[in-house]
């Protein structure tokens, strides 16, 4: 449709809001609305409103200037103007608008006054005259020396500037002056501007006459009447203001005699009214009057000193301050005296008072530390830490600990202690050695030095003191036995025997023994033979030889001391000799060696001794609990329990006889390589029974050691007892030996003799090694039968590596050196002095041997050693060494193992592991006690619990703490949990128990779920219902998943998986880490994108992974975007005439949605061509011109301008129309009009005054005159309408005598005080005439430095000052232990230093 032919629809028209109600404060504006139409010409016309109801109609009230009105607000007040008395203290008033900015309009009655009286509660004492200006109060020097001239003070006054110089050179003329309103704030020490109207009292003037000397040439011209009416003029000018009295000031003091000065003002004396000091002559003023006044004397009164630090920041703390009672002696020198309280009539002020009465923080209250757990050797301290909060009454309130914010102090300390002295650590006491009737009881005994830091260490023996025998061995008593004819003894004796064998080896000519043993001598030997009791008379004790008493002889002597001597055996002296204590007995048997390594036969006797000492040792052997003094235990195999000995009568003959013949048995020969004959005999006690006889002579080992090989070889097949009867006697011959070079290595290092080291270690150590290495050849020859036979050269077929295992027992040579082969269970003592495990593996080809020790691989060393036959040795085994050893044996086919134990006396030991064993795909899983297991559900699960102890210790399961029932798999040590579920999980525990203690150790199982999906996400679900709609979302799926979005928003992707434990995810983009603008939200399974581009057209991937496997979840985005628009055309930019246009409008779509086209600013616009409208004549109109200058500058003129008819056509073109064309649309405006209707005015200057104002130099002073603003017929006019012009000047300077002054001082007066800090001296300073040298106001010579007429003087430390109280209050600062400050320690200088 033609746009002219478009009829538009009717519409809401307004009018401007009118004007706002109120400037502030919240008013209303309103407007008319009504419904106009326009027509086709363009004409509008009002209409009913029901036809504009189609759309709104507008508001015709709105609220407006809603801010807030502008307010007074009131600074601080300033502190108040005096130290004493009654003063004034001021503050800022000011007016601030709504956006804190000094503006006016606030309401004047409202106005917050600006100064108040404030009193200081202590009475002022002003001195007299005689002090100087410097020692009086600051404010008072300051208005006496400045007392000429108005300076800024803490009450608004008026402040006039210098004048200006004189508006002419010569004549009468006027200056002027800026003169405001001005106060000093004293708090900022800074000067303030105020209202004019801030400011009481008449305002000084701002203009006054001056007068600048007669013009040059100018006298003559005047006529006298002239002259006259000028001079007259000059001298109504000074006529006019005069000096007067009005009064005198208050009183300077309220007691004691103070002074009244006069107050002398200039006045104007027409009005009455006080003028500007400048507008009086100087001269002409009175002298200042005094008078004096309060002459009473001053009371006593109290002296107030200033309160002191608060004791505390919080809670309730004191402040103290000195009060005392004192009186004014005289005013001149101000000395003061002290004197007693009761001497002040009013109560005295308080010198103690609460401060800072508020709560603090909760803190914590540690308590004291507690006495240390151990007096040595380390220890812990503790101690108790509250959260506890001080309240403002004082009071302490205690509170939950996580009141306290501050981390909490430490509860519990190491002790600072020393070293704890050597001691014994005894191990517990075995079990009786007989099952009824009386027996004894052993046990161990360690010399450790526990450290300061708590932890111990295993010493040397010697390093401790001395152990009674009694606190190692102790009576038992048990159920009486059965005895016939014998009534049973509630403690019978006992006899200390050793069971142990002794060889010679070398001749001797005495030798010691203890009773319980065997001895194999060469003849011609002396033997002591021992018998150590208990709870028996030594005297009492009877001797024996095969079962017929002894009485002494010439060869055998029986002393009363427990012991017999045999001198110099022969054959016959072979035989079992007892000693009998009450119902006790022991025996010991004697048998001789011949010079061909053969056992010399004894005569015979009634009773066979092998036959009774063997029998005793075998049953001794046989039992499950055996333990020696000072020897080894080993944990038996049942098999061992349940065997049955062959008949033992000649084994022990045997064996020793086996050993002299073997070829690596010393004999004579150790005599060619021996020391000196220092050690012929052993070093024996006869009081220390506790001692065991090792002898340097001899060859020992432990009759137990026997009694294994004995019962080993009787569970041997008989084709294979000679090979281990060989392998055996190979062993003891090796440990023997080794025990006996070790005694006489430390023998020879104990005596001092001095002999050449050559001389004694080389050939012993060439011995050992050849010895050692004769030991390992005859063992290797021994053990061929059960290798490969080299004579035959025959290949065995392979074969995967099998490890022998021994049945046997640990084989103990000696108290000191034990040797096991796997299988079994080694439990140290504190004798052990080695352990050799041996490991024998059969294979082809030939396995390799390795160790390891709880799992891990053994470190060797230089005490743990990998012998050549793959034997592990340990030396000097300690309590680390403990643990489960096992032997590896592998070739290429595969691989064998076994384990065995090494463990202390007493507590089980249980073989653990420390690894982490996981496994996902395997349906059963078997590990050690101690790992930890992580697995995957429906598996089965293996524990084992290997334990190894003596006694043999109970294996007990618990769950969680919790005591397994027997339903579940228990059996051997293993415990079997089947097909694994979550309801599995948790801590398996495994305790070992005996009759010695317990041990327990644990496995965590943890059952793995690998990552699935979820179908929903909870975080997600909650951020997006607190984020609204703006934020899209989606979950990311294994199939994929895709969300559509809008470039530039945020978008949330979730990861919803489960497993456990709970996975990790990882955020990946088209493959790759994250490197876009991204947040990671609720622990990483919510991917925030902050700003969506268009580039974003990849994958965004989720890579959940636990243990148990892992998950990938995808979502991709599709994005949306923006365009531009041209579907409609803007309105026409003219209505008429030949410029009309219409652009094509844009639009920034999305979607087909109109946004906002900042979306769009980025994408390239169309090209927009405009389109010709409303080219059409325009009606006629009214031209004007602009308004042409006005004909007079002031006082009223005229401006005239050009008015036409023109109409402007289609073409452009302005064509003059006929008056009646536009009277018809419009008024014609007007063509003249008024202007510059003020009235005309001018600067008016009076004369200049007298050359009698302030010295502003050596005789230069400042005259001045009065500028006055007036119209031309001489109406005067406010300043304000002259502003424009430029305003003469109302001062100058000017030459006079008077001003010809200098200052004149006098000599210093002597100082006050000798010494100290209080010393000062004062001078006379007078202002006087040059020429008449008499004295004049100071104020003509301000214009210079005014001297000092006050100094401080002898500041110097007095020496020898007296130390002793100035105040009353010391007993008070002493009970307040305020004396370490330094301000009271001054004043109470006697009480302080008695404290």
């Amino acid at each position: 449709m033609p746009y002219d032919l478009y009829h538009p629809l009717p519409r809401w028209e307004s009018t401007p809001w009118t004007a706002c109600s109120t400037s502030c404060g919240g008013g209303i504006q309103s407007r008319s609305v009504s419904c106009v139409e326009e027509d086709i010409q363009g004409y509008i016309s009002p209409v009913e409103e029901w036809k504009c109801m189609y759309t709104p109609k507008m508001p015709v009230i709105q609220p407006c200037n809603i801010f807030d009105c502008p307010k007074w607000l009131a600074q601080e007040w300033s502190p108040c103007t005096v130290t004493c008395g009654q003063g004034l203290r001021y503050r800022v008033v000011l007016c601030i608008d709504h956006r804190g900015v000094h503006t006016g309009g606030c309401n004047l009655k409202t106005k917050p006054h600006i100064k108040e009286e404030c009193i200081v509660p202590t009475p002022c004492y002003k001195p007299k005259e005689k002090l100087p200006v410097e020692a009086k109060l600051p404010w008072y020097k300051q208005a006496q020396e400045l007392e000429e001239g108005a300076v800024v003070s803490e009450e608004p006054s008026f402040i006039p500037e210098a004048w200006s110089t004189c508006s002419v050179t010569c004549g009468v003329g006027s200056q002027v002056r800026l003169v405001k309103c001005q106060v000093l704030l004293s708090f900022s020490q800074s000067v303030a501007d105020l209202p004019i109207d801030e400011c009481e009292g008449p305002k000084p003037v701002s203009q006054r006459a001056c007068y600048s000397g007669p013009c040059s040439g100018e006298a003559t011209e005047y006529s006298p009447e002239e002259t006259k009416l000028l001079y007259r003029s000059l001298q109504e000018f000074d006529e006019l203001y005069d000096w007067e009295y009005e009064g005198f000031t208050e009183c300077s003091d309220t007691c004691g005699g103070g002074v009244q000065e006069t107050v002398v003002t200039c006045l104007n004396k027409q009005t009455r009214e006080s003028a500007d000091e400048m507008l009086c002559v100087t001269s002409r003023r009175p002298p200042q009057l005094l008078k004096a006044c309060s002459l009473d004397p001053c009371p006593p009164r109290w002296e107030i000193g200033k309160w002191s630090t608060c004791s505390l920041t919080c809670g309730v703390g004191l402040q103290t301050r000195d009060v005392f009672c004192s009186h004014l002696l005289s005013r001149e020198t101000n000395e003061t005296v002290v004197l007693a309280d009761e001497l002040c009539y009013k109560p005295k002020p308080a010198l103690v008072q609460a401060c800072n009465r508020f709560d603090c923080p909760p803190s914590w209250y540690p308590t004291e530390w507690q006495e240390c757990s151990q007096t040595c050797g380390g220890g812990v301290q503790k101690r108790d830490t509250l959260c506890k909060q001080r309240l403002a009454d004082g009071s302490l309130l205690e509170l939950p600990e996580t009141f306290c914010f501050t981390p909490k102090p430490d509860t519990q300390q190491a002790c600072k202690n020393e070293d704890c002295p050597n001691e014994w650590l005894l191990s517990d006491w075995t079990q009786c050695s007989v099952s009824c009737g009386e027996g004894t009881q052993s046990r161990n005994a360690v010399c450790r030095k526990v450290l300061k830091t708590g932890d111990s260490v295993i010493i040397n023996s010697s390093m401790c003191a001395p152990l009674p025998f009694s606190s190692l061995i102790r009576s038992c008593a048990l159920a009486a036995c059965a005895r016939h004819n014998r009534p049973a003894h509630k403690q019978s004796p006992h006899i200390m025997a050793i069971k142990k064998i002794y060889i010679q080896t070398k001749k001797q000519k005495k030798l010691h023994f203890i009773v319980g043993g065997y001895a194999y001598l060469l003849p011609k030997t002396s033997v002591i033979l021992r018998c150590p009791t208990g709870r028996f008379w030594k005297s009492m004790i009877t001797w024996e030889k095969d079962n017929k008493r002894l009485i002494s002889s010439a060869h055998i002597t029986i002393a009363p001391y427990g012991y017999m001597k045999i001198h110099r055996l022969k054959p016959s002296d072979t035989g079992t000799y007892t000693c009998t204590a009450g119902p006790a007995q022991e025996h010991f048997v004697i048998k001789l060696i011949g010079s061909n390594k053969k056992i010399i036969a004894g005569q015979p006797a009634g009773i066979k001794e092998e036959e009774t000492m063997r029998k005793a040792s075998l049953n001794e052997a046989l039992r499950t609990r055996d333990k020696h003094n000072n020897g080894i235990l080993f944990n038996r195999s049942k098999a061992e329990k349940r065997g049955h000995l062959a008949d033992p009568k000649s084994w022990y003959d045997d064996i020793i006889l086996r050993l002299l013949q073997h070829r690596g048995w010393p004999g004579e020969n150790l005599e060619s390589w021996e020391a000196q004959e220092s050690t012929e005999r052993n070093v024996s006690s006869e009081e220390d029974e506790s001692r065991e006889y090792n002898l340097p002579f001899t060859m020992v080992t432990e009759q137990k050691r026997l009694d294994d090989i004995i019962r080993n070889l009787s569970q041997q097949p008989e084709e294979l007892k000679d090979v281990y009867t060989e392998q055996f006697i190979v062993q003891l011959a090796h440990e023997v030996f080794r025990s006996h070079l070790e005694h006489q290595e430390s023998v020879l290092k104990a005596s001092q003799q001095t002999v050449d080291s050559t001389l004694v270690e080389y050939p012993l150590h060439r011995y050992v090694s050849g010895f050692t290495s004769s030991l390992r050849t005859s063992s290797a020859e021994t053990f061929l039968p059960t290798s490969v036979d080299p004579a035959s050269g025959l290949l065995r077929p392979h074969q995967k590596p099998a490890i022998l295992r021994k049945i046997s027992a640990a084989q103990q040579l000696s108290a000191s050196e034990v040797i096991t082969h796997l299988g079994q269970t080694v439990v140290l003592a504190s004798g052990t002095l080695s352990v050799l495990l041996h490991c024998e593996a059969v294979g082809n080809p030939k396995p390799t041997i390795s160790w390891a020790k709880n799992g891990e691989e053994v470190k060797y060393n230089d005490r743990v050693l990998l012998q050549p036959d793959d034997s592990l040795q340990i030396l000097a085994p300690v309590e680390a060494d403990v643990g489960f050893y096992a032997c590896n044996a592998s070739n290429a086919l595969g691989s064998d193992s076994v384990s065995i134990a090494v463990t202390l006396a007493g507590k089980p030991l249980i073989k653990t592991s420390r690894a982490t064993v996981i496994n996902t795909e395997s349906p059963a899983v078997t590990v050690d006690i101690g790992s930890t297991v992580k697995t995957v559900q429906r598996v089965n699960v293996t524990i084992s619990c290997q334990v190894a102890g003596v006694p043999e210790a109970e294996v007990t399961w618990f769950k969680n703490k919790v005591k397994l029932s027997s339903a579940h798999h228990l059996h051997d040590g293993l415990l079997l949990i089947a097909n694994v579920s979550q309801s599995d999980q948790g801590l398996y525990s495994c305790k070992a128990a005996n009759l010695r203690g317990e041990v327990t150790e644990s496995s965590q199982l943890l059952v793995l779920e690998a990552p699935r999906p979820l179908s929903y996400l909870e975080d997600l679900t909650a951020m997006l219902s607190s984020a609204g709609t703006s934020i899209h979302s989606v979950l990311a799926s294994p199939s994929g998943s895709k969300m559509t979005i809008i470039p530039g928003r945020s978008a949330l992707i979730g990861c919803a998986v489960d497993g456990h434990p709970t996975p990790n995810i990882t955020w990946l983009y088209s493959g790759e880490p994250l490197r876009l603008e991204h947040q990671l939200l609720a622990a990483g399974r919510i991917l925030q994108i902050l700003s969506v581009s268009d580039a974003l057209h990849g994958e965004f991937s989720c890579l959940a992974q636990n243990e148990a496997g892992s998950l990938t979840q995808k979502t991709s985005l599709a994005i949306q975007d923006y365009w531009w628009s041209v579907d409609k055309l803007m309105a026409c930019s003219a209505s008429c005439g030949h410029k009309g246009v219409q652009l094509p409008q844009l639009r920034c779509l999305l979607d087909g949605a109109e946004v906002n086209i900042s979306y769009c600013k980025e994408k390239p616009k169309p090209a927009l061509q405009p389109i010709a409208c409303n080219r059409r004549d325009c009606p006629s109109r009214w031209m004007v011109t602009s308004w042409s200058p006005c004909t007079r500058s002031c006082g009223g003129g005229i401006q005239m301008r050009r008015v036409t008819c023109q109409c402007l056509t289609a073409k452009g073109n302005s064509v003059p129309m006929s008056t009646e064309a536009c009277a018809q649309m419009s008024k014609r405006p007007v063509d003249t009009q008024n202007c510059n209707r003020q009235p005309c005015v001018e600067w008016v200057s009076s004369s200049w005054g007298q050359c009698n104002g302030p010295c502003i130099g050596p005789r230069l002073a400042v005259q001045h005159r009065q500028i006055f603003c007036q119209t031309k017929d001489g109406t005067s006019v406010s300043s304000d309408q002259c502003s424009a012009l430029p305003r003469p000047l109302s001062t100058q300077n000017c030459w006079t005598d008077i001003c010809s002054v200098h200052w004149r001082v006098s000599l210093w007066t002597v100082c006050t005080a000798t010494c100290g800090n209080y010393g000062f001296q004062s001078r006379r300073v007078d202002c006087v005439h040059v020429h008449t040298n008499k004295p004049v106001l100071e104020h003509h010579c301000s214009w210079r430095p005014r001297p000092a007429n006050w100094q401080r003087c002898n500041i110097t430390p007095c020496e020898n000052v007296e130390c002793r109280d100035t105040t009353r209050y010391c007993e008070k600062v002493k009970q307040l232990k305020l004396c370490q400050l330094a301000q009271f320690k001054s004043r109470c200088c006697g009480t302080c230093g008695k404290a």
